[in-house]
């Protein structure tokens, strides 16, 4: 039986993800800040939850270890992860900072914590949730960017070395996922210099024109599933049709027309 290690297994894509790992007869460790909380994963037999803060180095170790006293890992997938929206002029220096700790340094410290297990056993797999937003960008998300893209980079860098030691790494680009992102997965900041773009950027979400049209967590579980399978010497997986339409449409548009025509949509 295979293992795979997720984190922010407690709602949306990383819950998906257990569930259909577990269904499909692997070991599943669940990790999440507070499992004492989940209800749902802690009755299926094959799922074993663990508390992780990926924020908090410690934490990261005493989650590693356990995960490997459960049983040799296969898989590791980096999920845990929120959005953060607004004009950078309304954010605080704690938002900014908070951001990067768990998009970008959750990843990276996740990751270095199992790469001796990993290397030792000379196989096994690292895929990390990124983002639409890892490939183009939009308004008003600036640093929620600048963590996608910079996971985007450090994988495909990650993809030379690691292949050294027989390991290989996967990015899952989802587009919208239909979960409480916008809710309970996001933070906000504000200022009023840019209030009436911001509103029209944000009302845009619910626009049924909307290039982001939402995709059921269990949909974008199953691509993960077959990045774990296939074997594929494949860095990048597109999830949702909305990904897989948007990437095109900048690529077949060319960086400089598509934004601009973004920065046209947003002020006329």
């Amino acid at each position: 039986m295979k293992t795979i290690f997720i984190t922010g297994s407690s709602s949306g894509l990383g819950k998906a993800t257990a569930k259909l790992f577990a269904q499909k007869g692997w070991n599943v460790i669940a990790s999440m800040r507070h499992p004492e909380n989940e209800n749902e994963l802690v009755s299926i037999p094959n799922i074993h939850l663990l508390q992780l803060d990926v924020t908090n180095k410690e934490s990261i170790q005493k989650a590693v270890e356990a995960a490997i006293q459960i049983g040799s890992v296969d898989v590791v997938f980096n999920n845990a992860g929120y959005g953060l929206t607004g004009p950078l002029e309304g954010y605080t220096d704690d938002q900014i900072t908070r951001q990067f700790n768990t998009n970008v340094l959750g990843v990276i410290r996740v990751t270095q914590e199992f790469l001796p297990h990993l290397r030792e056993r000379k196989e096994g797999l690292i895929i990390n949730t990124t983002s639409i937003g890892g490939l183009v960008t939009f308004p008003f998300s600036s640093i929620y960017h600048a963590t996608k893209w910079a996971i985007e980079g450090w994988s495909e860098s990650m993809s030379y070395e690691l292949a050294t030691q027989h390991i290989k790494i996967k990015t899952i680009s989802p587009g919208g996922i239909a979960t409480d992102f916008m809710t309970r997965s996001i933070d906000m900041g504000k200022h009023e210099a840019y209030a009436t773009y911001f509103d029209k950027f944000i009302a845009g979400f619910n626009n049924p024109d909307s290039p982001l049209q939402f995709s059921a967590p269990e949909s974008i579980a199953e691509v993960v599933y077959e990045a774990a399978i296939d074997g594929k010497d494949q860095l990048r997986y597109l999830a949702g049709n909305d990904a897989v339409s948007t990437y095109e449409y900048r690529l077949n548009k060319g960086s400089e027309a598509f934004r601009k025509g973004v920065v046209k949509g947003l002020i006329g």
